[in-house]
């Protein structure tokens, strides 16, 4: 059996609690949450807005701390670590899709993939040629040139997996992200991260309120109320998700 501190067990919430406020003002983001979400598996995060979602994936990923309860990424428990090495783990192990992009307007598709790794002390050439390599796995090597103003919202959304995805994350923590774009290009995005998600050792979690995307994931997690009520594991039909899916308006 692999225990809740294993790098094997991906991510372990154990009795998650998360409140804001005080007095009457009070608010129960998250109300004892217990959760593995392992390796190697796509996994949706669904329910309705303000049952917790976006608190969930905040605590996992350590940029909020719980008011209770603990958080195991790959073995650490994120809870015990400083705030310095809260961010330093973070810069390492795990990568952000936005739902609003948050790209850079007067970077090119190229200089914005590359930000992470010249935060992280990469040089900047070296950054580029790695973020160019990223950008042409992604369907994007004819448009590293390209402002974000230039480019499709299904396009800016590829260079922000590209941005997500260029340091090697082994956790990918993606917010929404077909929410602000069309059908055909939010079926090609999940087809994107679907691809780059199962992997023996990373952990994928996709936050979503679009039902079309939902036979996509290999486990389906539903919130509501700050409580998980159900994780549901699905069986994949790849032939159908890689063929003309239409997906239909939620």
């Amino acid at each position: 059996m692999v225990s809740e501190n294993s790098p094997d067990r991906g991510v372990s919430c154990k009795g998650l609690t998360k409140e804001y406020g005080q007095g009457q003002s009070r608010v129960l983001a998250l109300r004892g949450v217990e959760l593995d979400i392992p390796p190697g598996k796509l996994n949706l995060l669904t329910g309705p807005s303000g049952c917790g979602k976006t608190t969930l994936i905040s605590v996992i990923a350590g940029t909020l701390n719980p008011t209770a309860g603990e958080v195991f990424v790959f073995g650490i428990n994120l809870n015990r670590l400083s705030k310095k090495k809260v961010t330093a783990f973070r810069a390492k192990n795990i990568g952000f899709v936005f739902q609003q992009f948050n790209l850079l307007p007067a970077l090119t598709a190229q200089e914005n993939a590359s930000v992470p790794l010249v935060i992280n002390g990469w040089t900047k050439a070296t950054a580029l040629k790695r973020a160019a390599d990223v950008l042409r796995s992604v369907g994007l090597g004819d448009r590293l040139n390209s402002l974000p103003s230039q480019l499709s919202g299904g396009q800016q959304q590829r260079v922000a997996i590209a941005r997500g995805l260029i340091h090697e994350p082994r956790l990918l923590v993606c917010d929404e992200p077909t929410s602000a774009v069309d059908a055909a290009s939010g079926h090609a995005i999940m087809q994107l991260i679907r691809s780059v998600a199962i992997l023996p050792n990373r952990v994928a979690i996709v936050v979503t309120h679009d039902q079309r995307v939902l036979p996509f994931g290999d486990r389906i997690i539903a919130m509501e109320d700050g409580h998980v009520l159900s994780v549901k594991n699905q069986e994949i039909d790849v032939a159908r998700l890689n063929g003309k899916l239409e997906l239909e308006n939620a």
